[in-house]
């Protein structure tokens, strides 16, 4: 009954509350900071309670929830997300009336959808879940209903279709191959299966398609275009929990498919690493505060990438102790990279209801006198930066020291993996030097135009009492979550091994890793910032537009694929008259009238049809529904071949 609350009760109160809103918009907010607090109340009680629930009569085999330490722990992390959120959203659309109503409804029906994932007891239940938070989330990235809100918007929801269908494939291969989703049977019947190579082939898909969600390199070209145009509460969200859905479908999927297979642990190693990298780089080069801290979540995910593929190879070299220390590394970066960024978009949602600017320049010197806001921004900074004594620094030592073991431990991958090691901490130091970069801009510098510097400084009270509870309450988890105590405690409840009790942060060697991946980042901000990306006294944006992934690869393959689905149209459509021009013998003697151009034969008139046929597919909503298109004929053809 209580998983059916947490799950079901937001799904059922978000229309409610789009009714309520229509006659009192008030009242509609005070609704929702409550239901959300209650929310908060009910996830505390799976503590106790650990409950597990299954519905039949909801597609073959029904749906199923169980509570365990991590889907508990992940459960409470959602709720403080949510209930943080609609505290703050209270005063940030407090001007704002239109589609107001349709956010809230949106916010809780996401709400319950994300809950399910997290307590989801097999892989259809949660996929089915995904699924519904995807197209509902959907409705935050366009809220603003601006072209850049929109075509973000498309962007998002492009990967997602595209991201659901690939993981439904893989989840129709896994099932046929194993004969089972559910997580408690997964890994016995993998390891009976004869079908090693489907099941790879299915962990594949069904990585892509939460990897999409993740914001997991090549998959992230939503990302950094969906946070800054969505408002900043749903951005917190996004950034914070939607990403972790992903990431948590990828760690549930590995532990119970994929533990100990070496070349899966590779192929997540490689794509953790580039994420992780090309992120730092990407938020490095951004001038926009919202931007960079999207650009900066996708860098974290890389880290937690590199944590899961840690414990794979560690398990394939039998290296027990190590797999734990990845997955700790992992789970404990999952928490405390949500709580940073409900922090930080917070703050920026700050900036964005005084001034509606999000320019470097244009934000420059106005937090210089807002001090409650100052610390918590530079707390947000200094945990994800992994700082000692804030949260960041013990979730990523984890990470660096599974590396660093599975360095020592595995045959064979020790240059490899040295090399990771660098990666890892080049990209920590780049995440000191764009926060640097972020708390001196806002916080330190002076404007460059005197009068604006004036203005900014006139106005030291920039939110009121509920926002600054939401702002300084997130805060304090960087500090807490910071502390030995508290984090092996959190690990072993999560992964159920009490070895991560004697973990300890502080040692030398420890110390050491995190000192260095600091000082590249204060080489990074002294030498290359200051130096390469301030020209003029003036932030400026170095990053080519030519390199963005979705302008160069993926919207031209997507115009190549209409023409060919425009060219196979025309022939099926064209096939009755062609049949019998042919039976006639006049097909290449044909003259044909197109558009009042007379064409040399039908098969340039044919060509031209096609290309015209292809345009409206090259427009607006139709990309999605063609990638629907897609989708569906890729999973026809694996029920062809792996389940009829």
């Amino acid at each position: 009954m209580l998983i059916a609350l947490i799950v079901f009760l937001p799904m059922i109160m978000g229309p409610a509350l789009y009714c309520i809103g229509r006659r009192n918009d008030n009242l509609r907010d005070i609704i929702a900071i409550v239901f959300t607090f209650l929310e908060l109340g009910m996830t505390l009680l799976l503590l106790r309670f650990m409950p597990s629930l299954t519905i039949n009569g909801i597609l073959v085999q029904g749906i199923t929830f169980k509570t365990d330490g991590f889907r508990a722990a992940y459960s409470i992390v959602t709720a403080i997300m949510w209930a943080g959120t609609t505290m703050f959203a209270k005063e940030y659309f407090l001007h704002e009336k239109k589609g107001l109503d349709r956010y809230w409804m949106f916010i809780l029906v996401t709400l319950g959808a994300t809950e399910g994932v997290m307590l989801s007891g097999d892989l259809m239940t949660a996929f089915i879940f995904f699924e519904i938070l995807s197209f509902t989330s959907f409705t935050w990235v366009i809220h603003e209903e601006t072209k850049p809100a929109i075509r973000a918007g498309y962007t998002y929801l492009f990967i997602a279709v595209f991201g659901g269908l690939v993981l439904f494939m893989g989840l129709l291969m896994l099932k046929h191959s194993a004969g089972t989703l559910a997580f408690d049977q997964l890994r016995d019947a993998v390891q009976a299966s004869g079908r090693k190579k489907e099941i790879f082939a299915a962990a594949v898909c069904i990585l892509l398609g939460f990897g999409a969600k993740a914001g997991m390199f090549p998959l992230h070209v939503w990302l950094p275009k969906a946070h800054p145009v969505a408002p900043s509460p749903a951005s917190a969200l996004l950034s914070g929990i939607l990403t972790k859905v992903g990431v948590y479908g990828i760690l549930t999927m590995t532990l119970q498919v994929m533990t100990g297979n070496e070349i899966f642990g590779m192929l997540v190693l490689i794509l953790g690493l580039i994420t992780m990298a090309s992120g730092a780089v990407l938020a490095l080069f951004s001038v926009n505060l919202k931007r960079t801290l999207a650009c900066s979540s996708m860098s974290q995910i890389g880290f937690i990438l590199t944590g899961i593929a840690m414990s794979v190879l560690l398990a394939a070299a039998g290296e027990e102790e190590g797999v734990v220390l990845a997955l700790s590394g992992s789970m404990l970066h999952m928490v405390n990279h949500s709580m940073i960024k409900l922090t930080l978009f917070m703050a920026a949602g700050v900036v964005v209801m005084n001034i509606h600017l999000l320019r470097l320049d244009d934000i420059r010197g106005w937090g210089r006198n807002k001090t409650v806001l100052k610390i918590a921004f530079a707390l947000g900074a200094l945990g994800i930066s992994g700082v000692p004594m804030f949260n960041g620094y013990i979730s990523k030592t984890m990470l660096h020291e599974g590396i660093v073991e599975g360095a020592h431990a595995i045959e064979g991958l020790g240059t490899v993996l040295h090399a990771a090691e660098w990666i890892f901490l080049v990209s920590g130091g780049i995440t000191f030097a764009y926060m640097l970069k972020l708390f001196i801009c806002i916080f330190v510098e002076k404007n460059t135009e005197e009068w604006v510097q004036m203005k900014y400084d006139k106005n030291s009270g920039c939110m009121n009492g509920l926002s600054t509870a939401a702002i300084a309450g997130a805060s304090l988890f960087m500090i807490i979550n910071g502390q030995p105590f508290v984090m092996t405690r959190l690990a072993a409840f999560m992964t159920g091994s009490e070895e991560i009790l004697h973990f300890h942060a502080f040692t030398a060697e420890n110390l050491k890793g995190g000192a260095i991946s600091l000082g590249i980042g204060l080489l990074v901000y002294l030498i290359f910032v200051r130096k390469v990306l301030v020209r003029n006294g003036s932030y400026v944006d170095l990053w080519p537009e030519k390199l963005d992934m979705e302008d160069l690869i993926y919207r031209p393959a997507l115009k190549i694929i209409a023409l060919i689905l425009a060219f196979f149209g025309r022939i099926l459509v064209d096939m009755v008259d062609m049949t019998a021009a042919l039976a006639r013998g006049t097909f290449m003697k044909e003259i044909r009238v197109h558009e009042g151009k007379d064409h040399i034969n039908r098969v340039s008139a044919f060509a031209e049809e096609s290309i015209e046929a292809a345009k409206p597919l090259l427009r607006n909503f139709t990309f999605a529904m063609m990638m629907t298109c897609i989708g569906i004929l890729i999973i026809l053809i694996v029920l062809i071949f792996y389940v009829v």
